[in-house]
């Protein structure tokens, strides 16, 4: 966390607040993980200019003003949080609440000439920033696979990279090499709506099912996107509002509740490749 329909929030969300106004001043924590040499990374982001921001999978793309470009990744526990005057909004891992800015956990800050702050928390320092050019960039991206909204996730793709996988699918769903943006949550959610345990080998999979799966990967993230993404505690995203999907999960973080569909099982836990997994027994098979 966060995934796909969180970082698509908080980068349409950003937008409002920082595109063209210029940096004035860049602050870096002895902590903070910068993928460049520090001096070449201030130097070409001060004074500077967010012209656009987008998006690859669960990587965020800041497009400056003089052609190079910004990627921002949070990882497991990042947070972008902007601040002007008493305006405080965020985006991203839920902990720590934000009573203080900065604070302990504070790794970057970005000054904007319009008074507003952007500022990255990081308990764990998984996050990143990097700064590349349009040629960097291009090796980026090429690394991940389609995302399950392009037109290239197509049936037959799916089917293609499923084929012989000796991996459970809901692994198989979050090789982001294959398909970008799709988390653990997403993938629980996505196994549920298509009807299959978490635990079948990718290569067991039917045609039937294959179909089921793909409409799944559609289905689970179009709604999480337009509920403004999974959020759970205080978390809040870049409006300053908390998403809203989190009503709409139907295994995920559910464990030893009835299942919402069949009502008759309880939501079963497991670990699958160091991470949490929620499905019924009764409705997936």
């Amino acid at each position: 966390m966060p995934e796909l329909p969180e970082v698509e929030t908080i980068k349409e969300d950003l937008k409002k607040k920082i595109i063209n106004e210029r940096i004035v001043k860049v602050w870096l924590s002895s902590k903070a993980i910068i993928k460049n040499s520090r001096a070449s990374f201030v130097k070409i982001i001060k004074n500077n200019k967010v012209v656009n921001i987008s998006r690859v999978g669960k990587l965020l793309i800041f497009v400056l003003a003089n052609e190079n470009y910004l990627l921002i990744h949070l990882k497991m526990t990042g947070q972008l949080i902007f601040r002007r005057g008493k305006e405080i909004i965020a985006g991203g891992h839920p902990e720590p609440a934000i009573t203080e800015l900065p604070n302990k956990f504070t790794r970057i800050i970005l000054e904007f000439k319009n008074d507003g702050q952007l500022f990255f928390n990081d308990i764990r320092r998984f996050g990143y920033w990097q700064l590349v050019n349009q040629q960097e960039l291009f090796k980026i991206k090429s690394k991940y696979g389609p995302e399950p909204l392009a037109n290239q996730f197509t049936f037959n793709y799916l089917t293609k990279i499923l084929a012989n996988k000796n991996k459970p699918i809901k692994v198989a769903l979050m090789d982001q090499d294959k398909i970008a943006g799709i988390g653990n949550i997403y993938a629980s959610e996505i196994c549920f709506k298509a009807k299959i345990n978490p635990q079948r080998k990718a290569k067991s999979l039917s045609k039937k099912e294959l179909l089921a799966t793909h409409q799944a990967c559609k289905e689970v993230l179009k709604i999480a996107i337009k509920n403004r993404g999974t959020t759970f505690s205080d978390y809040v995203d870049t409006a300053g509002r908390g998403g809203y999907n989190i009503s709409f999960l139907n295994v995920y973080d559910r464990e030893g509740k009835n299942c919402k569909v069949c009502q008759k099982a309880k939501i079963i836990k497991i670990a699958q490749g160091g991470r949490s997994s929620f499905y019924c027994p009764r409705c997936q098979k």
